[in-house]
């Protein structure tokens, strides 16, 4: 406060603001999730329903919206399988991503791509690995994410953002604390300064 810095009033809502504040309850709109909207293959709709997602967070008091939900969709049962609008595409999520990108911080709003990268499952999700090929990485997981950098995502949510102690694992590491899946890609492999 007393250095001018507004506060992270970050929120989660991949189909619309959401909140468990009594005084919010019922007063949120609920959007089609990001799968439906992957479904359209439509640029200017894709813009239009991140631009309506970012007035509302705004108008609601946060100033980041964790979202897009850009990782793919590889397992048909995976719980989350309707936050992504990447379907099982990286070239949809790559061009619709980017869309919501500029959507959602045309209104004010920090996007936060996620769940970066390999968050395929959500059963055992503590436990799983993943074992993915380098090449299947950076042709196929790494695409939705880079078009989202490249759109000026304001941060990118590493899919195993979990306490220390979890297990989630890609290609027997811990993702959050694995150099090749959080840190190296970004800036090597999209040739980022």
């Amino acid at each position: 406060p007393r250095l001018g810095i507004p506060s992270i009033t970050m929120q989660d809502g991949p189909q619309g603001f959401r909140t468990n504040d009594a005084r919010l309850v019922g007063t949120v709109t609920c959007l089609p999730s990001q799968l439906a909207v992957g479904a359209t293959w439509d640029r200017e709709l894709t813009y239009a329903y991140a631009r309506a997602l970012g007035e509302e967070f705004r108008a609601k008091g946060a100033n980041v919206i964790l979202g897009p939900g850009l990782n793919l969709g590889r397992v048909a049962r995976n719980g989350r399988a309707a936050e992504y609008m990447s379907g099982e595409d990286p070239n949809l999520g790559a061009v619709l991503g980017g869309e919501y990108v500029r959507g959602v911080q045309s209104a004010g709003v920090a996007a936060v791509a996620k769940h970066f990268v390999a968050n395929t499952q959500e059963t055992d999700r503590d436990t799983v690995n993943s074992v993915i090929s380098e090449r299947a990485l950076r042709e196929v997981y790494y695409l939705p994410f880079e078009a989202a950098v490249h759109a000026g995502v304001a941060s990118i949510m590493c899919s195993c953002a979990l306490p220390a102690t979890a297990a989630r694992r890609l290609d027997h590491s811990r993702c959050a604390h694995l150099h090749l899946t959080c840190s190296r890609p970004v800036p090597g492999v999209w040739n980022l300064s």
